[in-house]
């Protein structure tokens, strides 16, 4: 629809660059365009103008709102809609990768573990929906999304708006709602009340059609279908393929049945049943480098086989087809305690890569092994005993067997990075690994130490990019509080940018000194632009670096939660042991008013590790959010408990104390913060919080101005703060916004 394209293009020329149409559906256009304001791709979905007149376009408009509230990393939000030029509109991000449709298409039947992965995801997504009041109506395959390997549900409430629209303007257009292949019988017979188990059903035939390649009922027209659905029972899958389990044909065939109280009550009891009777394996190639056992006769040989660990990480983290566990996660079997299996299954992976280093003079012998972590099978062995100048080959070797026995698709510049050897001073490499290794302790004598030695590996070879990185990552994190605070933020962030702007000048290609830029960027100059194509271009030369958790920071300071909580998953997958990053989906959550599921998050994370302060801070707010104010005090006290030299914690519960009405608690955590103050760098931000509790708006921004010079206390993420929520309306604080570029 050539005219059409030229149509919408005038339409929405003030707001969006319309580019070309990528695809076509039963009630719309998609077409690719840019959001001219924030500078990202979207997907504009255009009815088609029969539809748009048939339905009419304030009802719709009015209904499609209802989709907005929709915020989750398994649902493709709404951002847009309108009418311009008789056009019906509504928007999304775009979404890379293909349809679940697209994917059947060319493969008809899915793994089982796979299969039943993408029905929990789209489950999620739809209990979501379903406690706000919305149902989807149109679950199939065209409708999911693969994405950055997850499921993604589109079109949300489409059906609904349509359906009320439609019904409000005539009686009969012989339009239908839904897609008979995979319509519930109470859906497919237009019966008018329908709730979230129509939705059930509906992925229920989803299912089924990725494990038997056809979906439960098929026919040579929509009637004969319908009556299918409404009249006969469902053929046994386990005759289509006898390897799946009995149990998941019973949870499936339970989702399938004709009576909507005969299903599962809720899209929860329908995943929960799923994981039950079905294992479901790590999607693609995916690998956890356990610690590399020092078998040196010498025990100071421990931060070589540390090092020879993040090596091979950093090595196989260079490949985008590999998912690979940081090192944060690994390091907890360092004394294997558990089985293969078990640690597989905790680190969410298919294969272990067990290593062992024995360093002897001049020589050292390295044997790895590539194992499956569910059968103990041995995938490839191999024993190194070299002179240990070939350390950095043998690293690139192991890295690319690995790719290999994986079938893990390597690219030309991938392969490339991998070959590329750091620095060729070895005296220079071990002063390197010992930097890194009491960088690790993240104690203020582990982080002066480490930066002794990262000086004396730049004295051997001071074009050793990687060195520079180990330096900035140093002041990033005394900007971040850790260490006596001898230095304040500004100083370090300058410091830090310093040493990694030296790093990318000797080389362009080391992801890990783009994502620290990226960090520094947005910390520090508030250059959000900059910062996001440094954090992108990071994750391009290293897809399975820990960028993700720092990207997810930004995007949540930007108020773009739904894509903050896609990467801050995205991290938490690739270091599923650590509480920072269930930490930051929390905190996340309750930037976005979500404040039930930040609730379920924090409690989730405490469970995981109960001494956590941060975790019982952030349930904290979520009970003050909901009104519980002494249940929330409660959890806001034991924060400080557990962390009591920690100013942010201590100055929200001064906070959270003047918003309960107890004045004289809150005044004394001031009182507490001043004299800290007098003793060791405390963030004016922090202040800040307890001045805006008790309502002394002008001081609290006397100290945010402050905090925005010194780049304090993650000022950065002021716009979307729960924290400063009083603030947003005075003068002075939409002055510092754009004085942030945040305006």
């Amino acid at each position: 629809m050539p005219d059409l394209l030229e149509r919408l293009k005038s339409a929405l020329a003030d707001r969006y660059a319309v580019e070309s149409e990528i695809g076509r559906g039963g009630m719309a256009t998609v077409y690719l365009a840019e959001d001219l304001k924030h500078h990202r791709q979207v997907a504009i979905k255009v009815l088609h103008p029969e539809l748009a007149a048939a339905v009419g376009g304030q009802r719709f408009l009015q209904e499609i709102q209802t989709v907005a509230s929709l915020n989750h990393p398994h649902i493709l939000m709404l951002i847009d809609s309108g009418e311009a030029d008789g056009l019906l509109y509504y928007v999304m991000p775009y979404a890379e990768g293909e349809s679940l449709r697209q994917r059947l298409d060319r493969e008809k039947q899915l793994a089982v573990d796979e299969s039943v992965r993408i029905a929990l995801e789209v489950a999620d997504g739809l209990d979501h929906a379903h406690r706000k009041g919305v149902i989807h109506r149109d679950i199939k395959p065209g409708n999911i999304l693969l994405s950055e390997r997850h499921a993604v549900i589109a079109d949300f409430g489409i059906a609904r708006a349509i359906e009320v629209a439609r019904a409000d303007r005539v009686t009969s257009t012989g339009l239908g709602v839904g897609t008979p292949l995979y319509s519930s019988p109470e859906q497919a017979t237009a019966q008018e009340t329908l709730d979230g188990r129509t939705d059930i059903y509906s992925l229920g035939c989803v299912l089924y059609e990725m494990l038997a390649g056809a979906p439960p009922f098929t026919g040579p027209s929509s009637q004969a279908i319908v009556a299918r659905h409404s009249l006969d029972p469902v053929p046994s899958l386990r005759t289509v393929r006898s390897t799946i389990p009995e149990g998941l044909e019973q949870v499936i065939l339970k989702a399938l049945a004709k009576i909507p109280a005969d299903r599962f009550a809720s899209a929860v009891a329908f995943a929960e049943a799923l994981t039950k009777p079905a294992v479901v394996r790590p999607s693609g190639p995916s690998i956890a480098v356990l610690p590399f056992l020092n078998l040196s006769a010498d025990p100071e040989n421990e931060y070589f086989a540390d090092g020879m660990t993040e090596d091979v990480i950093a090595q196989l983290s260079k490949i985008r087809a590999l998912k690979v566990i940081s090192r944060t996660s690994v390091m907890q079997f360092k004394k294997r305690e558990q089985s293969l299996r078990e640690i597989g299954e905790r680190l969410g992976v298919a294969t272990l890569l067990e290593g062992s280093v024995r360093r002897a003079g001049s020589r050292v012998r390295i044997v790895a092994q590539l194992i499956d972590a569910e059968t103990d099978q041995h995938l490839w062995a191999e024993t190194y005993d070299r002179q240990l100048s070939d350390v950095f080959a043998i690293q690139s070797d192991v890295a690319l067997h690995i790719a290999a026995a994986l079938k893990a698709e390597l690219s030309a510049d991938e392969r490339t990075r991998i070959g590329k050897e750091p620095t060729s001073d070895l005296k220079a490499y071990h002063l390197y690994l010992k930097g890194q290794h009491c960088l690790r302790r993240y104690t203020s004598e582990g982080i002066h130490q480490g930066l002794e030695y990262f000086e004396q590996a730049i004295e051997k070879d001071p074009n050793y990019a990687l060195v520079f990185t180990g330096v900035a990552t140093a002041y990033v994190i005394l900007g971040l509080g850790f260490g006596p605070g001898e230095i304040r933020p500004d100083e370090a962030h300058r410091r830090g940018k310093e040493a990694v702007v030296r790093a990318l000048e000797i080389d362009s290609e080391l992801g890990e000194a783009h994502g620290i830029l990226a960090f520094l960027k947005f910390v520090s100059d508030f250059d959000w632009t900059g910062a996001e194509r440094e954090f992108k271009r990071a994750i391009e030369l290293n897809p399975g670096s820990m960028t993700y958790a720092f990207y997810g920071l930004m995007l949540s300071a930007l108020e773009r939660y739904d894509e903050a909580i896609a990467a801050q998953r995205r991290a938490q997958e690739l270091d599923p042991l650590t509480a920072v990053h269930p930490s930051d989906i929390a905190s996340t959550l309750l930037r976005a008013d979500r404040y039930d599921e930040a609730m379920k998050e924090a409690k989730r994370l405490i469970e995981m590790q109960p001494d956590f302060a941060t975790g019982h801070s952030t349930l904290g707010w979520a009970y003050v959010k909901k009104g519980r104010c002494e249940e929330g005090l409660a959890e806001l006290e034991k924060a400080v408990a557990l962390n009591p030299g920690n100013t942010m914690l201590l100055a929200q519960l001064g906070q959270a104390y003047a918003l309960a009405g107890k004045v004289g608690e809150a005044r004394d955590v001031l009182l507490q913060l001043e004299e800290l103050s007098r003793q060791r760098y405390v963030p004016p931000y922090h202040m800040a919080y307890v001045y805006t509790g008790l309502g002394e708006h002008d001081t609290a921004i006397d100290a945010l101005e402050q905090a925005y010079e010194e780049r304090a206390g993650g000022v950065y993420g002021i716009k979307g703060s729960f924290l400063f929520t009083t603030l947003r309306s005075h003068p002075r604080f939409k002055a510092l916004l754009r004085k942030m570029n945040l305006g």
